[in-house]
């Protein structure tokens, strides 16, 4: 029930229906744009905004430029960490490289000295490798990659480019082994060359060499070169062997004790000249003894008549 001249609110404010505020809007955004494309009337209220809202923008700009940026940053990082990578690998191959070209040119020029070695030898050999040292610590061995079908005998002497290293003792189809100067079991007839005294030198082990059953007066002196004599009719004579270290004089039994240094690379691996043996030296026959036995008592006939 309602008083008299007095009705209840509407329970909803209803306004304008949603199609006519729609063409409304419509129509005057229809009217601005014609009125400013003609007659530039808005162009200061454009410039106005624009300036109000550019720290908005760029605020907001902000992050998404920093994000560009650090990916970018990421991405530069990540290419040269790559390049890092790929060129530290072609280092690497470049010096492994370098290193085997040195190893080949140090290696032809030892092939070069042992050729020419042959050549001032005048006498016959063949080039062989060393592959390997002999598993017992206690001798001084290596095995070389040519063996009796390359035509490696037994006895044959073994040379570096600066000396003699050795000599073949055991021969194998495909391999050989080799007793170096410095085993305790082997012996060199040589030669001082400064002096031209004949001695027997012997391995002592440990690189190292020894003349023994020398007066302890002998004209020994440190410095001095030890070759070969070629008084066994096996070892060339005038191969260099060793230099004498020191002489030691004092000793309880009168001989001096010399010890020497390898002058060949004995104890390196590497290639060596394995050489012909000597030939033999010529025999006399029964037959040319007995005429020069015949020879000689003529000789002494003839003197005795005169």
């Amino acid at each position: 029930m309602s008083l008299a001249g007095h009705e209840p609110p509407p329970f909803f404010r209803r306004g304008p229906a949603p199609l006519v505020k729609l063409f409304v809007l419509v129509s005057l955004s229809l009217t601005m744009l014609v009125v400013d494309h003609r007659f530039r009337t808005l162009s200061f209220v454009r410039q106005v905004v624009g300036v109000a809202i550019a720290p908005l923008q760029l605020a907001i700009a902000e992050p998404l430029v920093w994000l560009d940026r650090s990916y970018a940053n990421f991405g530069a990082l990540t290419d040269a960490q790559q390049q890092n990578v790929a060129l530290r690998a072609q280092l690497k191959e470049v010096q492994s490289r370098q290193l085997r070209l040195q190893s080949l040119e140090t290696e032809n020029d030892r092939l070069r000295t042992l050729m020419q070695l042959k050549t001032r030898l005048a006498t016959q050999g063949k080039v062989a490798e060393i592959l390997y040292a002999a598993r017992d610590v206690f001798d001084r061995r290596v095995v070389i990659d040519k063996g009796a079908a390359q035509g490696i005998d037994e006895g044959q002497p073994v040379v570096d480019e600066r000396g003699l290293i050795g000599q073949v003792t055991r021969v194998l189809p495909l391999f050989s082994e080799v007793r170096l100067i410095t085993d305790k079991d082997q012996a060199v007839p040589v030669q001082v060359e400064r002096s031209g005294l004949h001695a027997v030198l012997f391995g002592a082990g440990a690189s190292e060499l020894e003349i023994r059953f020398l007066a302890a007066n002998t004209d020994v002196q440190p410095g001095d070169v030890v070759s070969t004599s070629g008084l066994d009719g096996v070892f060339l004579p005038g191969l260099p062997v060793a230099r004498v270290k020191r002489v030691e004089r004092e000793s309880a039994d009168g001989f001096a004790r010399i010890v020497c240094d390898p002058i060949a690379g004995v104890e390196n691996h590497g290639q060596v000249l394995v050489l012909d043996k000597r030939a033999p030296a010529p025999t006399l026959s029964s037959d040319s003894a007995t005429s020069s036995s015949d020879k000689k008592s003529d000789d002494k006939k003839s003197a005795g008549g005169r």
